[in-house]
């Protein structure tokens, strides 16, 4: 048997959040490889947003947040977002030395001796003081289960392994999602789809004038309050609302936006509802969201009779060495930066009994890329 390597913070996870946390670590005077690891199972750098849809261009991403200390700044709003941002993140891990190691499988979270947890990895077993779990939700797409869901003769999808629009040109299609990627999905297949039809569970809600801080901590502490209680979170997005732009006013009204009451069943042909209607089609999309990919902590016994972690600021109730970085109401870009930095304070009272984000750590310096 190989031992365990001795870190005193590993971070699985090298998106918005892994990465603040693994810059809010280097502020703080740690080393990386030394002092803490950042494990990545992705390829490449850029989080999940190495695997978004090339139609997603820069320039319709909302709220993309800088990371801290280093700005994204002349992007060109034409480039597929998973370019841009892929670019700025491999940027970033270079600027500051992160040294993140990819990819590599973390399979599960255990605990160790001598108060250490033992991380379990592709590339070896690292025996740590604490962990930041910042593992987003990428991984774990949501599949609603329909009685003999099987039977349907064309073919289903998720937004997961949305390919763009192009490879539905004169099919018809259902889009199931209330959520920005379902409309934004609607919208670009309806142009070149021979029919399109969109079901929700709920009637969606549409967001007009600005997005402001008031609305902004608002939303948040509506997703913040399910975590404190146990229960799996919300996205910030499902409580702010679908942003009204003109685009979205446009599909609304040509009849894109026309929304459906959520379908009973799954047919051979489409899918049918119990007032006696029926939808033919080709592709049922799924764009239902994402979980939180936390099963790697399964053994730790986390979780809440609700089904989630309760967490207090990024900290997990019932085991204070762990801390959850885009969970939650830190799911946005910003809520990932400074839940990045909150993490690494507490972590420095727990290492060393002091706040360790102190400005007389060893800052770092600002860039612009």
């Amino acid at each position: 048997m190989v031992a365990a390597r001795n870190i005193d913070v590993v971070v699985i996870g090298a998106g918005q959040a892994g990465l603040s946390g693994a810059y809010h670590l280097r502020r703080t005077g740690l080393a990386p490889d030394r002092d803490f690891v950042v494990l990545d199972h992705a390829p490449h750098p850029g989080g999940a947003w190495q695997f978004r849809w090339p139609s997603l261009t820069y320039g319709k991403v909302h709220g993309m947040h800088a990371l801290p200390g280093m700005e994204l700044t002349g992007a060109d709003d034409d480039r597929p977002s998973s370019e841009v941002i892929g670019e700025y993140f491999a940027a970033y891990e270079r600027a500051f030395e992160l040294r993140v190691h990819r990819p590599v499988e973390v399979s599960t979270v255990r605990e160790g001796v001598d108060g250490r947890l033992l991380v379990e990895t592709s590339e070896g077993t690292y025996a740590t003081r604490a962990l930041i779990n910042a593992t987003g939700t990428w991984d774990r797409p949501f599949w609603p289960r329909y009685p003999v869901q099987e039977s349907f003769r064309g073919r289903q999808l998720h937004t997961a392994t949305y390919p763009g629009p192009a490879e539905f040109a004169g099919q018809r299609v259902v889009v199931v999602g209330g959520g920005a990627s379902g409309t934004q999905h609607l919208m670009e297949i309806a142009e070149v789809a021979a029919e399109t039809y969109w079901v929700t569970r709920r009637p969606p809600v549409f967001r007009d004038g600005p997005f402001d801080a008031d609305r902004g901590r608002a939303a948040v502490a509506l997703v913040e309050e399910r975590v404190r209680r146990g229960l799996p979170p919300r996205s910030v997005v499902s409580v702010t609302g679908l942003p009204l732009t003109d685009a979205v006013r446009r599909a609304r009204e040509t009849g894109v936006l026309d929304r459906l009451p959520m379908f009973d069943r799954i047919t051979a042909g489409g899918v049918a509802w119990n007032d006696g209607r029926t939808v033919e089609a080709d592709v049922i999309l799924w764009a239902t969201g994402f979980r939180a990919a936390i099963d790697h902590l399964a053994p730790l016994k986390l979780r809440e009779p609700g089904g989630g972690i309760r967490v207090e600021g990024t900290r997990a109730v019932r085991d204070a060495r762990i801390h959850l970085v885009g969970y939650g109401p830190s799911a946005s870009t910003i809520g990932a930066n400074r839940a990045g930095r909150a993490a690494v304070r507490a972590i420095g009272r727990l290492l060393h009994g002091q706040d360790a984000v102190a400005e007389a750590g060893a800052a770092l310096a600002p860039a612009v890329v």
